[in-house]
């Protein structure tokens, strides 16, 4: 009897830490979320043109182009043509330049591969 009600008082315990650090995690995410929309807020985009040379097909080049674009801090939108050999970035300019998102591009696979021929500002 004894060790049934140790291991029911165990379980409470247990469950009662689990509960408490649910809880935190999520206030935190909420604290998170609210400094990312407070961020875009007073952030200042802008958008560019990038004419990308060197792309050979549409899944393995352009959607890597825009993957990489997409996960890189600062930039809030990027979108990729092979059709084109154009893609469309939108970036917050107190986080990242237009001769950074340049680069991210040039150093794909190694910097042998993509080059970007020119840059024209978006409005």
């Amino acid at each position: 009897m004894r060790s049934i009600n140790s291991i029911i008082f165990l379980l409470i315990i247990s469950i009662s830490i689990s509960s408490c650090k649910d809880f935190a995690e999520k206030k935190e995410n909420k604290i998170e979320d609210a400094v990312k929309k407070e961020q875009l807020a007073t952030a200042e985009l802008r958008k560019v043109s990038l004419n990308i040379e060197g792309m050979t097909c549409e899944i393995g080049c352009a959607r890597t182009i825009q993957s990489k674009l997409s996960k890189t801090e600062g930039v809030k939108f990027a979108e990729v043509s092979f059709a084109d050999k154009n893609g469309i970035v939108e970036y917050d300019v107190s986080l990242i330049s237009e001769n950074q998102i340049v680069q991210v591009v040039e150093k794909i696979a190694g910097g042998d591969l993509y080059k970007v021929t020119e840059t024209v500002s978006v409005k």
